[in-house]
This record gives C-alpha cells, sequence and structure tokens, in this order.
C-alpha cells in the first residue's frame, strides 16, 4: 500500500481507471471519507451444549437445558435485555438437527421461564431413543429491559426466584460464572460455547 500511495495519482489512473484509480490511491494514502456506524446490540443470543457421546436419557438432556437457561438468563441480566422468543435446535449422532421455536407472551431474562420454555419444546418433539449430540438455545428478539415490563404473579414461588436471581447474579460476577447454580447442576460440565455475546447497555435518561 505504501507503494501505491507513492505513485502520482495520473498514473495510477492510467492503470485503473480515473475513478477506480482515485478510490485507489485515497485508501492508498488513508484517506476514506465513509463514516464508521457503531454495531448495535445483538439480534439472538445463543448457547451450546455440545457432548462427546450420544445422549439418549431425557433426564440427562433436561439437565443440558437447564444448564443452558441458565448461561442465557445470566447474559440477558447482565446486559439488562428481555428476549420474546426462544429457540431450540438439537443435533442429532447422523449431523441431521430439528429446530423448534415460541414466541413469549411477554419478553423475559427470567430463567424458569427460559427453562420451562426449552422444556416445552424439547417435550413437543415427543423423541424416542434419539441419539443427541448437541443441544443449542437461542433467545431473539431482544429489547432493552427497561422498554419492558414483568407480569406480576400470585406464586409466591416465582416471585421468590425472581428476588433471588440478582442475588445469584451478583455472587457469579464476583466469583466467576457457576459459582452458585442450581443443585442438579453440579456434576454437569460447563463447558457451554456461546454466541452473540451481548454488549452492556445503559439505561435510557
Amino acid at each position: 500500500m505504501g507503494q501505491l500511495a507513492d505513485l502520482p495519482l495520473a498514473t495510477v489512473q492510467r492503470v485503473a481507471g480515473a475513478s477506480t484509480g482515485r478510490l485507489l490511491h485515497d485508501r492508498a494514502d488513508g484517506n476514506d471519507p465513509r463514516r464508521i456506524a457503531p454495531s448495535g446490540p445483538p439480534v439472538s443470543i445463543a448457547a451450546t451444549q455440545r457432548f462427546d457421546r450420544d445422549i439418549l436419557d431425557p433426564g440427562e438432556v433436561r439437565q443440558s437445558l437447564l444448564a443452558l437457561a441458565v448461561d442465557l438468563g445470566a447474559r440477558l441480566r447482565a446486559s439488562h435485555q428481555q428476549a420474546r422468543q426462544v429457540e431450540l435446535q438439537i443435533t442429532y449422532a447422523d449431523r441431521t438437527h430439528t429446530t423448534r421455536s415460541r414466541t413469549l407472551k411477554e419478553p423475559t431474562a427470567h430463567t424458569p421461564v427460559l427453562q420451562d420454555t426449552l422444556y416445552t419444546l424439547y417435550g413437543a418433539l415427543g423423541l424416542q431413543r434419539a441419539r443427541i449430540r448437541a443441544l443449542t438455545a437461542r433467545v431473539a428478539h431482544l429489547n432493552h429491559a427497561a422498554a419492558g415490563y414483568v407480569q406480576l404473579t400470585l406464586d409466591p414461588a416465582t416471585e421468590d426466584r425472581r428476588r433471588l436471581e440478582p442475588v445469584l447474579d451478583k455472587a457469579n460476577n464476583r466469583y466467576g460464572p457457576g459459582t452458585l447454580r442450581p443443585a442438579v447442576l453440579t456434576s454437569a460440565p460447563r463447558d457451554l460455547s456461546r454466541s452473540g455475546r451481548p454488549r452492556v447497555l445503559t439505561r435510557p435518561s
């Protein structure tokens, strides 16, 4: 590029043409008038659990779905976002896959809601002895938590879990992801593959 920038503009234009030559000469000289547009928040966030063997036990599948829900819920809350859609993709031993999604009644970053939705999507498939090699959970239709709302319930257990989530998030942020998590996951693998890692958004004034 340095050699190109040292050439006279007329020489570059004679070889590459008037408009292309000027463009090449300007870029080589470090001149680019185009505005840089900052990237916005991701359109979706995903996490994948891959297995080194075929998984046939529905209980083991549900355990992994819970781990995915915990991960996605924490990442949504850390970025002050909520999701309106949950998607589940199951990859089988022959590398084929099935994908199902569900649009929620209200946007959420609440782990139990994500968990229940993933369980429902998985259960609706009615898989019998399917050899599963990977599970991918994705949340989409994201918006800022300040723009959403939370429907209060009359279920004390649900409200208690919602109040507990910020406490768990604070501990996991301080001592490391997975420090506090459901007891059933204490023996579960933590090596989830992630995509669409969100930026931390500031609340609008």
